[in-house]
């Protein structure tokens, strides 16, 4: 299998610099990386420990205006190699994608999200 590790945690979040600066004093974790996205309604930014350059973290901003009080957690991501040969493999376990396009952000990384067994949204990351 070619999932190596966590990548990260998807979480929306209402106001992008409101939540890093929660993220950062009251949790202690770093900013790592703030950028756009190809979709012009959304902000990201990634958040860890500069120590390991790790991401922890990602903060989501424009996929839903009206956050319920639970459930924020967008998505949960696994880093793989490939993420091209990644896509077929999971396709033989019946998988539904959420898009099956990949999408490139701005700094090059790729994923693409497939569907849980509960609707929970499942991405695989490339850098």
């Amino acid at each position: 299998m070619a999932v190596s590790k966590l990548e990260h945690v998807g979480i929306q979040v209402k106001n992008m610099d409101t939540t890093i600066e929660f993220y950062t004093k009251v949790i202690g974790l770093e900013l790592l990386e703030k950028q756009g996205h190809p979709d012009p309604n959304l902000q990201i930014a990634f958040l860890g420990f500069k120590n390991t350059n790790e991401t922890l973290v990602e903060l989501i901003e424009g996929y839903n205006p009206n956050l319920p009080a639970e459930g924020k957690v967008h998505h949960i991501a696994f880093t793989v190699d490939n993420i091209e040969e990644e896509i077929k493999r999971v396709k033989q376990h019946n998988v539904t994608f959420v898009d099956e396009t990949i999408t490139t952000l701005p700094n090059g990384a790729k994923y693409v999200f497939f569907y849980g067994p509960d609707g929970e949204w499942i991405e695989l990351f490339e850098h």
